[in-house]
């Protein structure tokens, strides 16, 4: 009983650790786009060849703006030719013909080093999931769920390391950007699913009614979540491009040149603050300690979010503010996924009778 015991500990623990790691991450892949350094390494997974990067320029080829283009097209035409034979013509037409595809960034030592350790956090990050994986197998007799989730969890760190070095041959391709950012967020998901599975006896100790409408709601609140931090990646990628043509000068004239992808999406957060207060004054009702603290946090992520939002819109979207907006979306939508599994758990996986709200 006391092995059993610690290895559950074990895993959550490890579990816990590697969330809150996928989250720093978030928030330093934010920093990266925010400071212009995500072509500060050109190659991958080296940096300017080496596994240590330079610290001046003096330690690069003087052609070395043409050495790393040259390599990044050869590994986009291969790439390219993997889409066509899968039948992706038009997307790999799109790898090739991508203006920015082609573009080569000089060397910035402060640039560099800020890519590096989103680098380093990303290779701490998959040491984790294998401690994960290996910890999960603790659960192979009693509930295989949890190896399997553990061992997707692995291969979605292993296929978002390979889309990274994507992201960098192909200069920050805005289709590659979102797939990145929406991979990571089904990985969260994956791993809060996997550690609140670890604690299904804790979770089904609550006692509440089940509501088709709070269930529904709860996926509805999760799938407008997840929509719309794309919407915002790829408003954050036009920013990126506007950025780069303003030489990342002139702030104040950014929002202007943005499409109505940016309206809509500022528009349509307002709507989700509704359909989250509703939501919550729903939850609020079953009187439960847990679920009390999340809808709490929720709250304060939802206004976090949006002043954050109402600030970057009216002051020139100031730098510092815009890896927090992109971890704080990332937030809300794993506390909604964390409050439909744990409502799953005390309601509709323990068969109560049902009634409708």
């Amino acid at each position: 009983m006391t092995n059993k015991s610690f290895s559950t500990k074990r895993f959550r623990n490890i579990g816990v650790l590697t969330i809150a790691s996928v989250y720093f991450l978030i928030l330093v892949g934010g920093i990266v786009r925010s400071t212009g350094s995500g072509m500060g390494c050109p190659d991958w997974p080296k940096c300017f060849g080496s596994w240590v990067p330079p610290t001046s320029i003096e330690e690069l080829p003087d052609n070395y703006l043409e050495v790393y283009r040259d390599k990044r097209i050869q590994k986009n035409q291969k790439v390219a030719g993997y889409l066509s034979n899968l039948g992706f013509e038009e997307v790999a037409t799109q790898l090739l013909q991508h203006p920015t595809a082609y573009l080569e960034t000089e060397f910035n030592v402060q640039k560099t080093w800020i890519e590096y350790l989103n680098r380093v956090v990303g290779v701490l990050i998959g040491f984790l999931i294998i401690l994960t994986l290996l910890y999960s197998f603790t659960y192979y007799r009693t509930d295989k769920a949890i190896v399997y989730l553990s061992v997707i969890s692995f291969l979605l760190v292993i296929f978002q390391g390979w889309l990274g070095s994507l992201v960098v041959s192909t200069n920050l391709l805005p289709v590659m950007i979102t797939i990145h950012m929406a991979l990571a967020l089904v990985m969260v998901a994956v791993l809060i699913y996997a550690v609140a599975r670890s604690q299904y006896q804790v979770l089904q100790q609550r006692m509440f009614f089940f509501s088709r409408k709070i269930y529904l709601l709860l996926w509805l609140v999760i799938i407008i979540t997840f929509g719309q931090t794309l919407l915002g990646t790829q408003v954050r990628e036009m920013i990126d491009l506007i950025a780069f043509n303003f030489n990342y000068l002139n702030r104040e004239q950014w929002i202007s040149q943005l499409d109505v992808s940016f309206y809509i999406h500022r528009s349509f957060s307002w709507v989700l603050l509704l359909i989250n207060l509703y939501l919550t004054f729903l939850l609020f009702r079953l009187k439960d300690g847990l679920i009390n603290k999340l809808l709490m946090a929720l709250l304060f992520f939802l206004g976090a979010e949006i002043l954050i939002g109402v600030i970057m819109a009216n002051w020139a979207i100031p730098a510092f503010l815009q890896p927090l907006h992109l971890v704080i979306a990332t937030l809300i939508f794993g506390v909604q996924f964390y409050l439909l599994i744990i409502y799953g758990y005390a309601t509709r996986f323990k068969k109560v009778a049902q009634i409708v709200v």
